[in-house]
């Protein structure tokens, strides 16, 4: 192992002892008379444990002798025991830290000088802060002892995400709103939910995919739901994908929501997790849809002096779109869930798309068991950050044996879990790419027309079938698709097609 030095010939001169002794060397952050006040408070009404339990715990005392104390106490307490100075006198007697601060008449001075057990919660909460802050020290420590260690098994990227993962865990510790809500609360954020939707008109709670019958369907995106969006390969899963991030990110606006908060009031920030295509081939799709030139063309250059100019034009208007893509391969799910995270912090984050679950990386050496643990992950997810989250997923090749080839839940590939962690589970079925394929030959005159009058009703059509929606019905929703245009869109019904004939 080397040590890094300074660039230049000579490394710099030590400071002087004089000097050195003039630097301050403060103590880590802490407040002892916080820990004493808690402890005497505990000490004297063992019903303050329970106020102060969900925030702090053994490790967040400076004071060990001080942390043996809670821990001996909150032992007794949860087994619904008296901990007072005379009852942990028994456990405490022949402890060393403790005679040097008196012996156990010490826990008598705790619990006759605390003043008040009111203000108990607001004492637990600047323990464990002080504590957070001395975690950070020591994180921020560690991660200067790893960069100056030039090693070949560690790369200053690998480094980079273990720092942020400590960062990220760090944060997470003491969620105390977290634990039971009283029934009032959870009824009231119901309440919430159902007049947003009351307030579009009977329209949806969730943001809009900007697909009227599949926003029927849904009832929108829901925050915290994840959204299996699945089918076999050319059947438009990722178009589907890309059409929603593009309808969700093009109707965003910015305001204040109904509860007071500044957010999305239309559209959302979407996050768009490409691992199969690179960033250019995703940008391409979307430029196809919103130019209406073909992406075909777009790729080989192959366009008119109009086409070119309706594509620029379409690039421009889309550079303030709020949609952000990461092509990163093989993404492990605790990587993806620390980008994520940071996407909301800097830019806001309304729906995240990965495209797709069978890509991620996860820990397990078994590949059920990794599936298990990437679904899990993209749930919790969606659970933490408080938005729906699209994965798409690839189906087993038994689809392809079958004489009926629409998909089922069965049919979803390598693990159960996928469909026990998904709220909806949507299959993305065109029966015209199957049909396509069962094209007679010439001289089978009568098969042959059958066939066309076949491929023409199946013509420009897509299904998707929502196999599985925890809060609402199951069914299918038929949507337009151009494939040259990798598009969906809305089916118009035949009412609808009268009226506009007749020029409503």
């Amino acid at each position: 192992m080397n040590e890094i030095t300074p660039f230049g010939d000579q490394p710099p001169a030590p400071l002087p002892d004089a000097a050195q002794a003039a630097l301050p060397q403060d103590p880590m952050p802490h407040s002892v008379e916080a820990e004493q006040q808690l402890l005497g408070a505990i000490l004297t009404n063992n019903d303050v444990y329970d106020r102060v339990a969900s925030i702090i715990n053994v490790g967040h005392f400076y004071d060990p002798v001080h942390a043996r104390i809670y821990e001996v106490a909150a032992a007794r307490i949860s087994k619904n025991q008296l901990a007072s100075p005379v009852t942990l006198k028994a456990f405490m007697e022949d402890d060393e830290g403790l005679k040097e601060l008196g012996g156990p008449s010490y826990l008598a001075k705790l619990a006759s000088a605390s003043i008040s057990a009111f203000a108990v919660r607001d004492y637990a909460q600047m323990i464990y802060d002080l504590a957070i802050r001395r975690e950070l020290i020591g994180l921020g420590q560690s991660i200067s002892e790893k960069a100056r260690r030039v090693d070949v098994a560690s790369e200053p990227k690998e480094q980079i995400v273990e720092a942020e993962q400590s960062l990220y865990k760090l944060a997470e510790q003491g969620q105390t709103e977290s634990g039971f809500k009283s029934f009032l609360k959870a009824v009231t954020e119901a309440v919430n939910v159902t007049n947003e939707a009351y307030q579009r008109g009977g329209g949806m709670a969730g943001i809009s995919t900007g697909l009227t019958d599949l926003d029927k369907q849904l009832g929108g995106l829901h925050p915290s739901d994840l959204l299996i969006l699945a089918g076999r390969p050319s059947m438009g899963k990722t178009s589907l994908a890309t059409n929603i991030a593009f309808n969700v990110a093009k109707a965003y606006k910015r305001g204040l929501k109904p509860d007071g908060t500044e957010g999305a009031i239309d559209g959302g920030v979407v996050g768009f997790y490409s691992l199969e295509m690179s960033a250019e081939q995703l940008a391409g799709r979307i430029l196809a849809e919103a130019s209406e030139i073909s992406s075909h063309k777009i790729r080989q250059g192959d366009m008119t002096e109009d086409e070119f100019r309706r594509f620029v034009q379409a690039a421009k208007d889309l550079e303030s779109c709020p949609l952000f893509i990461d092509d990163t391969p093989a993404l492990p799910i605790a990587q993806l869930a620390a980008r994520a995270r940071r996407l909301k912090r800097t830019h806001g984050l309304d729906l995240l798309v990965i495209d797709y679950l069978q890509l991620c990386r996860g820990t397990a050496e078994n590949r059920v068991n990794e599936i298990a643990e990437i679904s899990m992950g993209m749930k919790a997810i969606a659970k933490e950050l408080n938005i729906p989250v699209i994965a798409l997923s690839q189906l087993s090749r038994q689809v392809e044996s079958r004489d009926d080839k629409r998909p089922q839940l069965s049919d979803l590939r390598e693990s159960g879990s996928i469909e026990q962690d998904a709220d909806v589970v949507m299959f993305v079925f065109r029966e015209e790419y199957y049909k396509e394929r069962e094209k007679p030959g010439d001289h089978e005159m009568e098969r042959m027309q059958q066939w066309q009058e076949e491929m023409s009703a199946l013509h420009g059509k897509a299904d998707v079938i929502v196999g599985k929606q925890r809060h609402g019905p199951i069914g299918t929703v038929t949507l337009t698709f151009e494939a040259q245009f990798t598009r969906f869109g809305n089916l118009a019904k035949a009412w609808q097609q009268g009226y506009e004939e007749q020029g409503y």
